[in-house]
């Protein structure tokens, strides 16, 4: 019996993954991405509405008995450890259902979850239904990130991939912008404003759902999982519609690969392809997910508190404050994307780790010293998020490309997982006790955490990132289900 799995279905040679890899840029990249990308809009909006209304939850007449340590710690906390949860559950459902089913159901626990969280009326049921949104939102990053690296042509992987997990920080925008308006006591009661920014949430879950519906499976997937025809004329039908917008013949496929198809793939062999075949890859993934959930952890879950406490500043104006520090984080990899293909991984996931790193203590010594105010403080915020979000952003990306294909979703979900619970479960709960105190030297204690493990971040890469820029996935990790493989690579 096959160590893969016992449902063996035949052997096959194909050049699907070739020809997805030479389509040039055209409408149909477009509709993935529109229809796939702009779920980090929605996790972008759910975090920072959340750290703008912490303040107004918190306040008399908001309909719940809830404190604002209660929203910031354990409230993310339970939202994060939501996500961990659904990015393992999903993750595995993924590589054994397909990737078109997954990111249907999770956009709909999503939506569901969102909409119980505007109508909540008590602390319990708003914790319960975090959790739940979580739980949607981490089924998405391992479904999601899954069908784009695998649609998406090698050459322009790395910087539509960072771009996307970037527009995050659109969502955050949004949702900093919403939060104003929303906590305007003049325009809603206490008890209506905030329930309604949850509610856009569905509205926008909603259209890109009607979007999403058009965005077809992976045909990496279906060829390996005994739907080799089904593929074949997939990506048939994409060529023809590439081919018409473009108004000439596409340039011969390269080479060929032939595996043996397989209905699933035993999680003891992910596990050990992961770690034993892959060992360094390892490493690195963890790392990363590690550092940029401490240093994002160690800003944005204390955000507001921080401008309320040291700086005073209203409640009802700090969406202002991280709207600017939001778009600071999108311009990151817009501007920065292009240079992972062209500069190479390695130079640019190790430069905005450190580089990060070192401004965010320069950041907690003029902070520590009295030196800054809250205009210079957001400033300082948007400079050092610039290149963490870039890194943070390659931290989805290199996981998602330096796996075999039949482990991708499910490594994704893992390392999410494992260095978002190390940094986003703890660290919402460190955080929120450390910049709620109004201790200075606890508040610069946050941000020196959070800056040393990015640094270190940094450095691991330095020794253990793959040169994967430009390259199509079957060669940066041989999928486990083709013939004649020699075996995983540290």
């Amino acid at each position: 019996m096959s160590e893969l799995d016992e449902r063996e279905t035949a052997t096959v040679t194909t050049k699907v993954p070739a020809r997805l890899d030479r389509l040039p840029w055209s409408r149909w990249h477009w509709m993935v991405v529109i229809g796939l990308g702009t779920v980090w809009i929605l996790d972008g909006l759910e975090v920072t509405v959340v750290g703008s209304i912490a303040g107004r939850l918190s306040e008399e007449g908001s309909g719940l008995d809830i404190t604002d340590a209660q929203v910031t710690g354990l409230a993310a906390a339970l939202y994060v450890a939501g996500a961990c949860s659904g990015a393992l559950v999903f993750g595995r459902l993924t590589d054994l259902y397909g990737r078109k089913k997954l990111f249907l159901v999770t956009l709909g626990v999503y939506l569901a979850a969102t909409a119980l969280t505007a109508v909540s009326f008590s602390a319990w049921w708003f914790f319960l239904f975090r959790f739940l949104t979580g739980f949607g939102i981490g089924g998405e990053y391992a479904a999601i990130n899954s069908a784009i690296d695998e649609l998406i042509p090698g050459k322009y992987r790395g910087r539509v991939d960072l771009i996307i997990n970037g527009s995050f920080w659109l969502g955050a925008v949004a949702g900093a912008l919403l939060s104003v308006l929303a906590l305007n006591e003049n325009i809603f009661p206490p008890s209506v404003g905030w329930r309604l920014t949850f509610a856009l949430g569905v509205v926008l879950g909603l259209v890109i759902l009607l979007v999403r519906r058009h965005v077809p499976e992976s045909p990496r997937w279906m060829f390996i999982h005994g739907r080799a025809e089904e593929a074949e004329q997939l990506v048939t039908e994409i060529e023809r519609q590439v081919e018409a917008e473009k108004g000439e013949p596409l340039p011969e496929a390269g080479e060929s690969i032939t595996v043996t198809q397989r209905h699933s793939i035993g999680f003891g062999l992910i596990a050990k392809t992961v770690f034993r075949s892959y060992p360094r890859r390892a490493v690195l993934g963890l790392s990363l997910f590690i550092g940029q959930a401490f240093l994002y952890n160690a800003i944005t879950f204390g955000f507001g508190s921080i401008l309320i406490r040291f700086f005073d500043v209203s409640s009802t104006v700090t969406g202002y404050y991280f709207a600017v520090v939001a778009v600071g984080n999108f311009f990151g990899p817009l501007f920065l994307g292009r240079l992972f293909d062209t500069w190479g991984r390695r130079p640019m996931i190790a430069g905005t780790y450190v580089l990060s790193g070192l401004l965010l203590f320069g950041t907690a010594w003029l902070f520590g010293a009295g030196m800054l105010n809250a205009v210079t403080m957001t400033a300082c915020w948007c400079v050092v998020l610039f290149f963490a979000s870039a890194g943070a952003s390659s931290a989805y990306l290199t996981v998602s490309e330096i796996f075999p294909m039949e482990t991708r979703a499910m490594a994704i979900a893992f390392f999410y997982a494992i260095g978002t619970a190390a940094g986003g479960i703890s660290g919402p709960l460190v955080f929120s006790g450390l910049t709620s105190s109004g201790v200075v030297s606890d508040t610069v204690l946050a941000f020196c955490i959070g800056a040393a493990l990015m640094v270190a971040a940094g450095i691991v890469a330095v020794f253990f990132a793959v040169a994967a820029e430009g390259k199509p996935l079957e060669q940066i990790a041989t999928p486990l289900s083709a013939r004649d493989t020699g075996g995983g690579a540290a």
